[in-house]
């Protein structure tokens, strides 16, 4: 027997076990590599109707970019938010009626959404998103109420209601005051390119919640120019009733949202990362003003159909079929288990949600799906719309179908779907609207020890004696009039840790009123500062406002640095006085900041 060499065996030996792999390799389904997450956009307006856009019929307005959005994506004909602002965004936000989260009104702390409420950013954040959110919050300014206590790591804009200017405006970033750059919707959009841009290799969660078209009508000269001597040809029913300049200002800053929708697709397009985004567009109500709708009745505020009908369109390239419109009725409170299943999320809520899954719809033909009633609230004021009726808040009945403008009153043709949908119209108070107390028992917070900054602005304060506040709408407001010792400003809060905190007052005083001394103080503890700088900058906004505002006016505040405070832990009173009134009036004051200091 002839034996073979060890170093010839060892080769044989060699190949022989590549020729095994190599065979395996090719005989064995391969295993494919995990696809990405798909990043998510949402892109919500404010106080922009279904009307506004070309692609709803609109000939008086060209939103091109809008259109192509619902040409490559899934349309919703008939999709309802709540009647006004910070409501819708609490149900976009948790998937529940916004009752549930404590949201009841639009400013003074009742637009806040309650701390035991899951967002929909703590639930992306949870599955390794990144998140941001620019614009308009309106769900909380003081942490843990703050965006960035709610699951978005970064935050650029304003947390009120509405804002006052919107060319190079005070805004924040992460709770920090800063100074915006150019027109607040642009500036925004720049905002939320850059982070796109940042986070195109990672999943991402983008939340743009523009602060237009919502009142002050301020429109840039480039977009105001196509519309100021423009006519206007579809116009809403009551001819009578419609403010045409409202109108114009309202679509130039359709326009320029359209602008800025097309800025985030061209990025998006850029990157490569079309295919890997799902891209959502919604308003958060009806029109801020009686505009053309379709005839549809109601606008802003109110619970019939033009008051609650948005559109919404979801795109999401090559994976769904482009083009699509959907029939079926769907609300805000759909969108988070919407998105969260289209990603691949498991929702960790806490509470049972209100919203249902509209993947199938999406993605499936010919689908199974059960009518349901969607509920429309505002203060006493509540609607349930199924797929052919609304019932008013007075409970009468409209078949929408063939009466869009609720015109004819078709209870006692229907009794058995009256009564069918009064009965889920009370048990729907009883069971949901009952989660709302019948008083506010929530404190302002201040010092929480996870956040550097606490804003108190004028909004959120009481005054006493001569002080008046600039315009009766809070939330971009400042106070004023402020002429005598006994006159003071108040914040109930609730400090969450005690510690040394740096005060900063926002303020405007004129020459001839400098000297005065204030106080700010919580029981025995207190600092002094007296405003020995003037500055007395004029009232802006009416440069490019293009109808006479509702608002207030703004102005150009100056942060007066008074020192370290001292803050006891525990609920009580933090006031603002003045020690001595040099002149006629102490100052103007718009804004609080408490920072802070480790």
């Amino acid at each position: 027997m002839i034996k073979t060499p060890f170093k010839t065996r060892l080769v044989s030996a060699i190949i022989a076990g590549l020729s095994s792999i190599l065979l395996w390799s090719c005989s064995t389904p391969k295993t494919e590599k995990p696809a990405k997450q798909p990043n998510v956009i949402i892109i919500l307006t404010d106080d922009q109707g279904w009307g506004d856009l070309s692609m709803s019929g609109n000939t008086n307005i060209k939103t091109p970019n809008i259109d192509k959005l619902a040409q490559n994506g899934v349309v919703f004909d008939r999709f309802y938010v709540s009647p006004v602002c910070s409501p819708t965004r609490a149900e976009l936000l948790t998937g529940r009626y916004h009752v549930r989260g404590g949201v009841y009104s639009t400013s003074e702390g009742g637009e806040r959404l309650d701390l035991d409420e899951t967002t929909i950013a703590d639930n992306f954040k949870q599955n390794g998103y990144q998140t941001a959110a620019y614009g308009k919050w309106h769900n909380g300014m003081q942490y843990p109420y703050h965006p960035n206590a709610r699951g978005f790591d970064d935050f650029y804009g304003f947390c009120s209601g509405h804002w006052g200017n919107y060319f190079s405006p005070m805004l924040e970033h992460n709770g920090k005051v800063v100074k915006g750059d150019g027109f607040l919707p642009d500036d925004l959009t720049n905002k939320a390119l850059n982070f796109i841009e940042l986070n195109k290799n990672n999943p991402f969660l983008l939340y743009i919640p523009f602060n237009t078209p919502h009142s002050p009508m301020q429109v840039p000269d480039v977009w105001w120019d196509k519309y100021k001597n423009k006519t206007i040809n579809k116009t809403h029913s009551n001819y009578g009733e419609e403010n045409i300049e409202h109108t114009k200002a309202a679509y130039a800053l359709c326009e320029n949202i359209d602008w800025n929708v097309g800025r985030v697709e061209q990025k998006l397009k850029d990157l490569g990362l079309e295919e890997n985004t799902i891209v959502v567009y919604l308003s958060d109500n009806g029109p801020n003003g009686r505009r053309w709708n379709d005839g549809m009745k109601g606008i802003k505020g109110s619970t019939d159909e033009g008051g609650v009908r948005s559109p919404l369109i979801i795109q999401w390239k090559g994976k769904i079929i482009s083009g699509k419109s959907v029939e079926e009725i769907a609300s805000a409170v759909d969108l988070l288990p919407t998105l969260a299943e289209l990603a691949g999320i498991k929702l960790e809520s806490k509470k049972p949600l209100d919203g249902k899954s509209l993947k199938s719809l999406i993605l499936e033909e010919h689908v199974n799906w059960e009518d349901r009633f969607i509920v429309n609230h505002w203060k006493e004021r509540t609607s349930i719309r199924s797929q052919q009726f609304r019932l008013d808040d007075k409970n009468r009945l409209f078949d929408m179908k063939k009466d869009p403008g609720q015109k004819e009153d078709v209870a006692q043709k229907h009794p058995v779907q009256l009564k069918k949908m009064i009965q889920y119209k009370q048990q729907w108070k009883t069971e949901v609207l009952i989660e709302l107390p019948a008083k506010d028992l929530r404190t302002t917070p201040v010092g929480h020890p996870n956040f550097k900054y606490t804003q108190l602005p004028a909004r959120d304060a009481t005054a006493h004696g001569n002080i008046k506040r600039s315009n009766r709408w809070p939330n971009a407001s400042f106070f004023t009039n402020w002429t005598s010792v006994n006159d003071s400003l108040t914040w109930d809060v609730e400090v969450l840790e005690t510690g040394n905190y740096e005060a900063i007052v926002y303020y405007t005083c004129s020459e001839d009123n400098i000297g005065s001394t204030i106080e700010i103080r919580q029981g025995n503890n207190a600092i002094q500062k007296k405003i020995s700088i003037s500055h007395d900058p004029p009232l802006v906004g009416f440069e490019k406002d293009r109808v006479k505002r509702q608002e207030s006016y703004v102005k150009d505040f100056i942060p007066l640095e008074l020192g370290i405070l001292k803050l006891k832990k525990g609920s009580g009173t933090l006031s603002l006085k003045a020690l001595d009134l040099k002149g006629k009036q102490v100052m103007d004051f718009r804004l609080m900041m408490l920072n802070k200091v480790r």
